[in-house]
Formats: C-alpha cells, structure tokens, sequence
C-alpha cells in the first residue's frame, strides 16, 4: 500500500530531525532518516502492523500506533487503498495532549 504523510506528521518528522541534526549530527541525522524509511516500508507492506491508538480508540477513524524506536512512534490509519501517517508522536510527551493534535 502507498504510505501518505500528512502535514502534521511531516512537519514533526522536519522539526525533530532538524533537533537532531543540531544536537547529535549529520550521522544520527542520516539514521533517523533512514528509520524514518524503514518504517513507511514495513507499513506499506504490513498496514495492520500497528495496535489500535487507545487514546483515540473513541473517534469515528480508526487510529493505529506503531512505535518506531524509544522515543517516536507513528499513528496513522488506513484509507481504501492506502495508510495516511497523521501524526509523527514524541513518547515523552504528556498523552493527553495526542488526542488533542490529531484531527
């Protein structure tokens, strides 16, 4: 299946890259992205990979979480014939405020 990524989940995937870039890099920057590919392939290939998001296991779409690494994890769903990544969710932050962001 072809793997979307929408604005939300794109800008956070640039914005937490360009952290790591600044902090840790170009080398761990050249991983991230590198994991960042891993991961559009494995859910193109596998798109009922994920566990359904419990913090938006009430709303109409059905959300599906998929951790990429200890710190990051993708939630996305499946539409027809393809996965939209809605947002791209840095683990350590406060998880009410995920239900929040996704629209």
């Amino acid at each position: 299946m072809k793997v979307i990524w929408l604005p939300q989940a794109r800008k956070e995937v640039r914005r937490i890259g360009n952290y790591i870039r600044r902090q840790f890099g170009q080398l761990s920057y050249e991983k991230f992205k590198q994991e960042i590919r891993e991961i559009s392939h494995l859910l193109g290939t596998n798109p009922n990979i994920g566990i359904v998001e419990p913090l938006l296991a009430e709303r109409t779409v059905e959300y599906h979480s998929l951790v990429m690494n200890e710190l990051n994890k993708i939630i996305y769903f499946i539409k027809d014939d393809h996965i939209e990544v809605a947002d791209f969710w840095d683990v350590r932050r406060e998880p009410s405020k995920l239900a929040a962001r996704v629209k």
